[in-house]
């Protein structure tokens, strides 16, 4: 069985951060193990939000406890999401260090949880910088939205022809970036890797959920480990967060028990 280390928030109402990352490894029988760096009540967007940051220091003990137990091994692959201090994100990058050093094979993926639009950057930006010079450059795979990738990037994107070029200039071999304009009512998703680009459409939604992003990170990461092709993986990503927003409409939260998740194993 596959197992993965996942990093990311925990949100107890909203399906936002680790749980709609975790739902499509699951499914695609994957064994998750997950770290969360931070404990919420429900998404900050709401009127009310209550919870705990999980320091640096404590996360530095428990990834130290699974490798101490001879877990940390056992990992083939470690996903990062939302990382809201520069502790965070340097700890994530000793841990990536470290698990390479045990099991060079190892997969990472970064999805660089920074910002989004209209909202602009949503986390500290020393730890954005963080993100941007330590841990995209670790990443075998990124994941970032049109804010994002425009951030790390430090250049503007528009269109799916500005987001193939400006992933290019990423020092990282494959980028899967979302959400990224293309018209009046469509958006892209363009996927470079080893100088090729593929773009995807789809048509443009008012009031999409928040999670379509660690929805899609999550389904990615689940059919590259179970070794399908970097293309394949990306299309799949797609239709699956596609399915995920069809099953959630007229609901102001991603409704991932009503998503149809027999397709997965097609």
């Amino acid at each position: 069985m596959r197992r993965i280390l996942v990093i990311s928030s925990h949100v107890a109402q909203d399906t936002v951060g680790l749980s709609p990352t975790i739902a499509p490894l699951q499914r695609a029988g994957i064994e998750v193990v997950a770290l969360p760096t931070v404990v919420l009540s429900n998404h900050p967007a709401r009127e009310k939000c209550a919870g705990v940051i999980l320091e640096p220091a404590a996360l530095e003990k428990m990834s130290a406890a699974l490798e101490a137990n001879g877990w940390l091994g056992t990992f083939d692959a470690v996903l990062s999401g939302y990382l809201p201090s520069v502790g965070h994100a340097t700890w994530v990058a000793r841990l990536v260090k470290r698990m390479r050093e045990i099991s060079p094979q190892i997969i990472y993926v970064c999805d660089p949880i920074l910002g989004d639009d209209p909202e602009g950057l949503y986390i500290d930006a020393a730890a954005a910088a963080v993100v941007r010079d330590a841990l995209v450059p670790l990443a075998d795979v990124a994941t970032p939205n049109r804010f994002e990738l425009s951030w790390l990037a430090r250049q503007d994107v528009q269109s799916p022809e500005d987001a193939a070029q400006v992933a290019l200039t990423l020092a990282c071999p494959i980028v899967a970036a979302t959400s990224i304009p293309s018209g009046p009512d469509e958006l892209a998703n363009v996927l470079v890797q080893s100088g090729n680009v593929q773009i995807s459409t789809v048509k443009k939604l008012a009031d999409v959920p928040h999670g379509t992003g660690d929805l899609f990170t999550g389904f990615l990461t689940a059919r590259l480990l179970n070794g399908a092709s970097v293309s394949d993986a990306w299309n799949h990503a797609t239709q699956g967060v596609a399915f995920g927003v069809e099953a959630s409409r007229g609901s102001d939260r991603l409704m991932l028990p009503l998503i149809d998740w027999a397709w997965l194993s097609t």
